[in-house]
């Protein structure tokens, strides 16, 4: 990443400064960012770090897709840069205000036509510049198929198929990717962090020797491997990911737990050797889809022994449910998760609800993920040079802006994350679970 000195005087007539003017008359109001242009001008706010565009080609990218994707682009290819604390950066109020919100419906003829002049003046006005190599085409995915079989292979194997090296350097030893429990806030360490998270997992599933357990989304076996080692279980843990599954039967065989743990290359819709007798499901549903997720949760707990429990840990909205802006492309969708879905955590609820599940607990875990994420960050930055080397400048700069964005999502309430548990009633409506709830979490 750049570093370099900011200068203490700014010229008004500088090509930084007619920028930042031509961009607050489209958003209405201040930035509240600071602006380096390819020139060495600089103009705007201060803060935690400076935007940097560092060619004409930026403008370009902006100008051909005003919104979320043009920055999009910019970043991941390099023509927008940054000098400081990226999540600082983005944490500035009007950056989390308008980034990938804001459009051009709302604003005032004469402010866009003065805002595309300053574009022309600094060569601004051109061919649309190719997209980065790592972005899916909007053709990729097709709606008819969407969350098939095929398709959900599909889309699993881009995001996590890239390397098992690039991953472990992200999320450390651990090798798990989803929300960590801070026991002690942001004094603890992230390895410890995900521990804690896997066995509040084991306790709320009450998990005893000799149980047989369900690992849907297993990843890279954290879970499973825990499971089986600190309670004694079996578990069968399935990922659609070709690379995940042959790291984590080398992670239980080097753990000695192969008799007690078998990974499967398979979709959860194809298990069906039950009856389990607890089922976990881990950042794995916002890949099932709204219109998916009914069938995913009966067929969970179709494959569950009666009194048995199934949590689900998964990422939720937080307010109504919004219509997809097919006009508006996401990021996310682009470049991250193709075809995944983010669901308010009453929607699962009703889920589990209307195939008799009886719902005994949902927790928020939203502030957990923000700390996660930022330990992810912080990984990232400090191994740069390995990531780029591993899977290449473009994605590794997609993946830092991924984690960042994600990052104060969480943190400023704009999504969440929850863990719901529900127990599959007898036949005379009746459970093993004790009344309170602190002596089914309680080791």
């Amino acid at each position: 990443m750049m570093l370099r000195a900011r200068p203490t005087t700014e010229r008004s007539h500088s090509a930084a400064a007619r920028l930042v003017r031509a961009a607050e008359g489209l958003v209405g109001g201040p930035l509240g960012v600071h602006l380096r242009a390819w020139d060495g001008s600089e103009a705007g706010g201060s803060g935690a770090g400076t935007v940097v565009f560092r060619n004409r080609r930026a403008l370009r990218r902006i100008l051909w897709a005003p919104n979320e994707l043009g920055l999009v682009r910019g970043f991941v290819t390099g023509d927008i840069d940054y000098d400081g604390d990226i999540v600082g950066i983005l944490d500035q109020p009007e950056i989390v205000k308008r980034f990938g919100h804001h459009t051009l419906k709302a604003v005032p003829a004469a402010q866009i036509v003065r805002a595309v002049a300053t574009l022309a003046r600094y060569g601004g006005i051109g061919r649309p510049p190719a997209p980065p190599d790592t972005e899916i085409p909007a053709h990729r995915y097709s709606l008819l198929h969407k969350h098939s079989r095929s398709q959900d292979a599909q889309a699993v194997s881009h995001h996590y198929d890239v390397s098992n090296d690039f991953y472990r350097l992200i999320l450390g030893p651990s090798m798990v990717y989803s929300c960590a429990y801070w026991r002690n806030g942001d004094s603890g360490d992230l390895d410890t962090a995900q521990a804690d998270k896997l066995d509040l997992i084991c306790r709320k599933l009450a998990l005893k020797p000799g149980m047989r357990i369900l690992d849907i989304g297993c990843g890279w076996g954290s879970l499973a491997i825990h499971a089986a080692r600190e309670y004694g279980v079996s578990v069968v843990g399935v990922t659609l990911s070709a690379e995940q599954r042959a790291l984590a039967t080398e992670r239980v065989r080097a753990a000695g737990l192969a008799s007690r743990v078998e990974i499967r290359l398979q979709d959860y819709r194809d298990v069906t050797d039950g009856p389990f007798d607890a089922i976990a499901s881990v950042g794995m549903s916002e890949h099932v889809g709204q219109s998916a997720l009914g069938g995913y949760v009966r067929h969970a707990v179709e494959l569950l022994r009666p009194g048995g429990r199934f949590l689900n840990h998964a990422i939720s909205t937080i307010g109504p449910l919004q219509p997809r802006r097919r006009w508006s492309p996401s990021f996310i969708e682009r470049y991250i998760f193709p075809d995944g879905e983010i669901l308010p955590v009453s929607t699962v609820i009703d889920a589990m609800e209307k195939v008799g599940t009886d719902v005994r607990d949902a927790e928020s875990l939203r502030e957990h993920y923000g700390l996660t994420l930022r330990a992810w960050v912080a990984n990232l930055r400090e191994n740069w040079a390995t990531a780029v080397e591993l899977v290449g400048v473009e994605r590794a700069r997609t993946w830092l802006l991924y984690l960042a964005t994600c990052a104060l999502a969480f943190e400023r309430g704009r999504v969440g994350i929850h863990q719901v548990l529900a127990v599959k009633l007898s036949a005379t409506g009746t459970s093993d679970m004790n009344w309170t709830r602190e002596s089914w979490i309680t080791r």
